[in-house]
């Protein structure tokens, strides 16, 4: 059985540099090793573990699940490493506080830029790693300690098996957006004018759609629905080639015009998005877990969104 006293970190490093440059050969060539020598020690860390980290797919190695897993693990020990030599040699004066934070796949992109932006500013510098994944995965990677924050768009379920604890960061009404000549078309007679208009919505399952959904009802307006989406992110970019009239958080109105150049319809009334922390403890603690609130809470609106 494999122990931590047994384990070769030599040969976690081999791997972990194949893994990373994506071959053997580039690797070798990191490493200054031969293609056979850098194979037999990567044999060697399999035999150890009792499983393989790599396979053969067409004339590439890809990395397996238990693969997978060992190269996060490895990240994390080579990333530590490194901290610790820059620490103790004074090259970087302070090793950077590390925040790992998971971000909800459904969240806007340019709302997850402003929360995390605020920890990038602090005095003390920080290392961020983000992590995107569904709710589920995530709320678990922060149960096994693996991640220290969640941004996610709902709270903690009752009844939850994890015993974690949301923090409401905020929220924001919904504008509807569109590329600059369909915006032209559409503005006049706005929200009636919507009416038959291309939309492009985000995926039924997700809690903005089922709200967007009901405004639509509630304004008689039966869209033309050309495409759904589970990321913002793709269907903003649908939207920015004028594909059709998109959802967007009314709190980064500015940045989806000038990053899409897009025009603002106008708002969705009563529709609104929510934005929670998670943390494993009942208070945030960390000077970037509590910066990423306070600006939160002075920068987004909460008023639509609650009301929603």
């Amino acid at each position: 059985m494999t122990t931590l006293e047994s384990l070769n970190f030599h040969h976690l490093r081999y791997f972990w540099v194949v893994a990373r440059e994506g071959g053997l050969v580039p690797a070798g060539r990191v490493l200054r090793l031969s293609h056979p020598t850098l194979s037999a020690q990567i044999h060697q860390l399999e035999d150890q573990l009792g499983e393989r980290l790599f396979v053969k797919v067409g004339r590439k190695l890809a990395l397996t699940e238990v693969g997978q897993v060992a190269f996060r693990y490895a990240e994390e020990i080579f990333g530590l490493g490194r901290d610790l030599v820059e620490a103790v040699q004074g090259r970087a004066g302070r090793a950077p506080a590390r925040l790992d934070v998971g971000v909800v796949d459904v969240l806007p992109k340019l709302v997850v830029r402003r929360l995390l932006q605020p920890a990038l500013a602090l005095p003390e510098p920080v290392r961020l790693t983000c992590h995107e994944g569904t709710f589920e995965a995530l709320l678990a990677a922060l149960a096994q300690h693996q991640l220290d924050l969640v941004l996610a768009d709902t709270p903690v379920p009752s009844g939850s098996p994890v015993r974690a604890h949301h923090h409401l960061l905020g929220g924001s009404g919904v504008g509807l957006f569109a590329a600059p000549a369909l915006a032209r078309s559409l503005r006049a007679g706005f929200p009636g004018s919507l009416d038959g208009a291309p939309f492009l919505l985000p995926a039924e399952r997700l809690t903005l759609r089922r709200s967007l959904d009901q405004w639509l009802a509630a304004h008689a307006i039966r869209p033309r629905v050309v495409a759904e989406f589970a990321d913002s992110a793709l269907l903003a970019v649908f939207g920015a080639d004028g594909a059709g009239v998109f959802p967007a958080p009314l709190a980064v109105a500015a940045a989806v015009e000038t990053q899409h150049g897009v025009r603002l319809l106008g708002e969705a009334d009563g529709v609104g998005e929510r934005f929670y922390a998670i943390s494993m403890e009942r208070r945030l603690q960390s000077p970037a877990a509590l910066a990423i609130s306070r600006a939160a809470h002075e920068t987004l609106r909460v008023e639509g969104a609650l009301r929603g």
